[in-house]
């Protein structure tokens, strides 16, 4: 039998901030511990939801995928994340398929102790609702950006996204800490992947950024940060110089 779990893992995990030890113990009982290896699904798109999880450690990618056959990444789920729950939104199955970016490490509970933790929780419930809404901002300033912005700009969002919520820091700028590749950043911003490479390779010429295979450093986030800030004045003043 595998030792229980220390409640640790869920004390400095936003999502549990303020139960009390007998409360994350009572969570914790009813939690397994999974490794996912790089490239593993940890379940598919329309498959039905049997479990729920919160990532310890590790990088998931979420993607769905078109009635006419396209990818297209949602997002990507950090360490102390919540992520399948369906039930949460009243879905039975996964409406999108996670795939370990790197060896993975999650908590999973059985779907149907959904309806039990929150009600045993409200806080939990307070958290999972402001995450839910907090995703859904994210989705729709996505859509307004494909819609209303030039590809640049809204490279240079994700880009800059991914290096606040996995970014480290190294010689030369800041390393976003999982595999990425411009295949990836086309399908997050609507655009071609010879967009994208185009773009990025202005940029590594530029040394904003540094790109290679499945790995970008960005060496000047605060020049990323005026081409995401910049007007569509300002924009098509430079194309015509």
């Amino acid at each position: 039998m595998p030792p229980p779990l220390d409640r640790i893992l869920l004390a400095e995990i936003a999502l549990f901030q303020g139960l009390g030890a007998d409360d994350l113990d009572d969570i914790l009982a009813h939690a397994r511990s999974r490794r996912f290896a790089k490239n593993v699904a940890l379940f598919e798109q329309g498959a039905g939801a049997e479990h729920f999880f919160v990532l310890l450690d590790g990088h998931l990618k979420v993607t769905q995928t078109t009635p006419v056959g396209a990818q297209v990444i949602v997002r990507y789920i950090n360490p102390g994340d919540i992520f399948g729950i369906a039930a949460a939104i009243g879905r039975s199955d996964y409406p999108a398929t996670a795939t370990a970016v790197v060896d993975s490490v999650a908590l999973a509970w059985d779907q149907h102790y959904w309806s039990k933790l929150v009600t045993a929780h409200p806080s939990v419930a307070g958290n999972v609702m402001r995450t839910l809404g907090a995703r859904l901002q994210d989705q729709q300033e996505k859509l307004m950006q494909i819609a209303t912005q030039r590809a640049e700009r809204r490279i240079a969002h994700v880009l800059l996204r991914l290096v606040r919520q996995a970014g480290k820091k190294v010689e030369g700028g800041i390393e976003i800490s999982f595999p990425l590749t411009r295949q990836d950043i086309a399908e997050m911003t609507g655009t071609t992947l010879f967009t994208v490479s185009r773009v990025m390779s202005q940029w590594d010429q530029a040394s904003l950024t540094e790109s290679g295979r499945q790995r970008i450093v960005v060496r000047d986030p605060h020049a990323l940060l005026r081409i995401a800030e910049e007007s569509a004045e300002t924009a098509d003043n430079r194309d015509s110089m």
